[in-house]
């Protein structure tokens, strides 16, 4: 009985004698204690008055969503047989102030047999029938749809992430010119741009029937060299009016000499062409 009393007090306050200095640092905690609790609902009344109210940092401080806004987003699309990273030094020519907010994507087409080269597997965005291309040459309607669907996928996640549909461009050369072309036409917004190096009309007309009024007022740059043996000139110059038909606006530009290739003077002319556009974009923004 008496080991329990002990025990018990053993860790009351009787434990500690008036002439002990720990006594003295005890009561001094217990009373700093008690002063903080006391203080501790005046403290919480002032942090109530002065926080502003729900939602209003972001309207103060509306930089974060002008800048991702003001972002932009070049997606490049390589020909027949290539890949999204061998034709990632493109970028180092769109040196501008105007691109330093740029992201840029390089992605490589899926692996597919294509009829033109006898069967052949090789990286296709999809199917072609002959080559060299004419502007009668038959066309894969149903492979260009569903390849148009996946570069819609990677536009449409730009777009989440913040980006203003006027500040993407879609761009790309030979086969990925006709796929850049049928994305950019059958998108539902209106985009910064597209621009087409060496392609061709990829379906028939009567796709137009699908394009919205808002895609009608995307810009089209397109390009093509005199020389073109593999995607004839005639095939590139069929684009002009097939664009107008549908209510494009089109600026062709025709290189004399230039074969089935990208010239330095076209990637100097794109740079200028998206600049431009880029400045509309975020004027209209501001």
């Amino acid at each position: 009985m008496c080991d329990d009393q002990a025990g018990v007090t053993l860790y009351g306050p009787s434990w500690t004698s008036a002439h002990d200095p720990m006594s003295s640092l005890v009561r001094f905690l217990f009373s700093l204690a008690a002063a903080i609790a006391a203080a501790a609902p005046l403290l919480a009344a002032s942090l109530r008055r002065r926080a502003p109210p729900s939602g209003l940092a972001d309207q103060l401080d509306p930089a974060p969503m002008a800048a991702a806004r003001n972002r932009s987003f070049v997606l490049w699309l390589h020909g027949l047989g290539d890949s999204g990273p061998a034709n990632e030094p493109i970028r180092t020519f769109f040196s501008a102030p105007e691109f330093r907010l740029t992201k840029w994507a390089f992605p490589s087409a899926p692996n597919s047999p294509v009829t033109c080269n006898r069967g052949a597997v090789m990286p296709s965005w999809f199917d072609i029938h002959e080559l060299p291309m004419s502007a009668g040459s038959p066309q894969d309607d149903s492979g260009v749809l569903k390849a148009v669907e996946n570069v819609h996928a990677m536009i449409d996640k730009e777009v989440a992430d913040g980006v203003h549909p006027e500040n993407i461009f879609v761009c790309g050369f030979s086969q990925g010119g006709a796929l850049t072309l049928a994305s950019v036409l059958l998108y539902p917004k209106t985009l910064g741009g597209g621009a087409v190096f060496s392609g061709w009309v990829p379906f028939g007309s009567s796709v137009t029937e699908r394009i919205s009024p808002e895609a009608r007022k995307t810009p089209i740059l397109w390009s093509h060299g005199l020389a073109d043996n593999v995607v004839l000139f005639e095939a590139g110059q069929a684009g002009p009016p097939f664009l107008q038909n549908a209510g494009f606006t089109c600026e062709f530009k025709a290189y004399p000499g230039l074969g089935h290739s990208i010239s330095k003077e076209e990637l100097h002319s794109l740079e200028s062409w998206i600049k431009n556009r880029l400045k509309v974009s975020q004027d209209k923004e501001n």
